[in-house]
């Protein structure tokens, strides 16, 4: 089937993109910003994207005084000779043609564009064969996240791609953030692209939850049943009915490190003479220094800041602002890491955990548990990475692992993001087989040097001009992608761009419902919470 033509290229440059005429017959209505488009040169197909639109005339005079209450005849007369269209095009990809209906896919394959084509070479539509030969099948690591917003053709993800390279999910409140970072999981869990690690703040992947317009989606743990792992920090979760978990998680005094603390200065309003006193009290008393200073009297602290050198005031407030955390429901004196080193257990098994926050979801529950697990996590990994390297044996190799965390700003501002174990992450590139996947409606709260590691981005609408800046930074021809970002709707459409596909497309998401559970493997009807036991160490 022959491609539609669209126009015609007049003027472009490398650098600037393409001008293209729109042919009399097509109209810019019937086009978008963001679309995908085909620029047919003589020795090479460019695939390419809509950046702009512009209506000119051949007649200033016509501008001046356009026709009043033209008849559409006489409209249809003056459109491609007094009036037209135009529309700006970046090649993005290009394909080297080998003969005249031949092209070097199966040799060379899609390549960056090195060149423009020539005047008049013939802009057309994208068919199913155009989408295939950029952005694949489904078939083994390639998922499909969603169609053109025009077409019902998938549009696939690589998803060890994904999980190469730190990943975000960005938009503003509402449009669907949560129900992407499902979708996006549930491809991964599927293909066994890597394990995840998933905190949960506010109870919304696990089990099943009620979307804005009322319906009922179910959570990973109904979709993948033993596959997925629920852990804890409130305890009456764990007892409510079809939503049995696996292990209740506490949190010791011992646990809890300096970078922790610092951490949650502005949560707690610390002073910037506290980080000082807590280097001084965990230099004296290491992994005891917390529980030390809450049990300190006012002569102990008198003592001790005589001895250090501390100041007695500072100390006493630091030592009331952190009794908030050491009357937190879920802290005891004395945790072991046991728990903790049992999750990298359940994770080299090939497990993935969700962990739960139930009622404690405050910044301060988040922050403190998510940057305390994933520190220690991060170096079992790193043991392991290193013991790997040493052997040499695929035994010992870690799976890849993949953290997902929303509210990302508050871990990677640019006052804590090299505090935090999660910026350490993200600027590692899977240095230790650790990635990240940021989930957050303020991209601009998150520090340049992050979202500049991000492989791959998906992102919502977004209207904030520092949000907009923020989830291009980084990203080549961020002019001509500004463009599609800025003219998303508010639902099921989405901006993909980076690592994980090879050029920046417009998607609507495919809906997360039951022919998406039944292509995710999940079984037909409500397992008993017997069935739903999950072994810990089994495969």
């Amino acid at each position: 089937m022959k491609r539609k033509r669209l126009g015609v290229v007049t003027d472009g440059a490398f650098n600037a993109g393409l001008t293209v005429r729109l042919d009399p017959g097509c109209s810019t209505e019937d086009l978008r910003i963001g679309s995908f488009v085909i620029v047919e040169g003589k020795h090479n197909r460019y695939f390419s994207m809509i950046s702009d639109m512009q209506l000119r005339a051949t007649d200033a005079r016509l501008l001046a005084d356009p026709p009043r209450d033209a008849s559409p005849f006489i409209a249809r007369a003056l459109v491609g000779t007094n009036t037209y269209a135009t529309i700006q095009v970046k090649p993005m990809l290009m394909l080297e043609k080998v003969g005249e209906y031949e092209f070097a896919a199966e040799t060379s394959g899609v390549q960056p564009v090195r060149t423009i084509p020539m005047h008049f070479a013939e802009l057309r539509e994208a068919d199913e064969m155009d989408f295939a030969t950029v952005f694949g099948s489904e078939e083994g690591m390639s998922f499909a996240m969603g169609t053109p917003l025009t077409m019902d053709i998938p549009i696939c993800l690589n998803l060890e791609r994904l999980v190469e390279r730190s990943s975000g999910i960005f938009g503003q409140s509402g449009t669907g953030k949560s129900m992407l970072a499902r979708i996006l999981l549930s491809g991964v869990i599927k293909a066994k692209a890597a394990v995840n690690l998933v905190f949960d703040m506010h109870s919304e992947y696990a089990f099943d939850k009620q979307t804005e317009d009322g319906t009922w989606v179910k959570g990973l743990r109904q979709i993948f049943g033993s596959q997925v792992m629920v852990y804890t920090l409130d305890e009456k979760s764990a007892a409510r009915a079809g939503r049995q978990v696996d292990v209740v998680l506490r949190i010791g005094l011992n646990q809890i490190e300096t970078g922790d603390v610092m951490l949650l200065a502005e949560e707690l309003d610390l002073t910037p003479t506290a980080r000082a006193t807590v280097g001084l009290l965990q230099d004296t008393y290491g992994a005891d220094w917390l529980r030390k200073l809450l049990t300190m009297s006012t002569g102990d602290i008198a003592a001790f800041c005589q001895e250090k050198v501390a100041h007695q005031g500072a100390t006493e407030a630091l030592q009331r602002k952190l009794r908030d955390v050491g009357r937190l429901a879920y802290v005891m004196d004395k945790a072991p890491f046991s728990v903790i080193d049992e999750m990298v257990a359940a994770l080299d098994k090939g497990k993935h955990i969700v962990l739960q926050f139930g009622r404690h979801n405050r910044p301060l529950d988040y922050m403190l548990v998510a940057n305390i697990v994933t520190r220690r996590i991060r170096r079992k990994y790193q043991e392991k990475v290193e013991r790997y390297e040493e052997t040499r044996d695929p035994a010992d190799q870690p799976r890849p692992l993949m953290i997902t965390i929303e509210e990302a700003h508050k871990f990677l501002n640019p006052t804590v993001a090299r505090q935090t174990i999660f910026g350490q992450i993200a600027r590692e590139l899977r240095k230790y087989n650790v990635t990240l996947m940021v989930i957050d409606q303020r991209p601009s709260s998150i520090d340049a040097e992050v979202m500049s590691q991000l492989g791959t981005r998906v992102s919502g609408k977004l209207t904030e001009e520092r949000d907009i800046e923020a989830v291009l930074t980084g990203v080549s021809g961020r002019s001509f992608v500004r463009g599609a970002l800025e003219s998303l709707d508010t639902r099921q459409q989405i901006l993909v761009m980076g690592h994980a596909l090879p050029m920046p497309i417009q998607v609507r998401t495919r809906q997360y419902d039951e022919a998406f559970y039944k292509a995710m493997g999940a079984r037909a009807g409500k397992k008993s919470a017997a069935a739903d036991k999950v072994d810990l160490f089994g495969e």
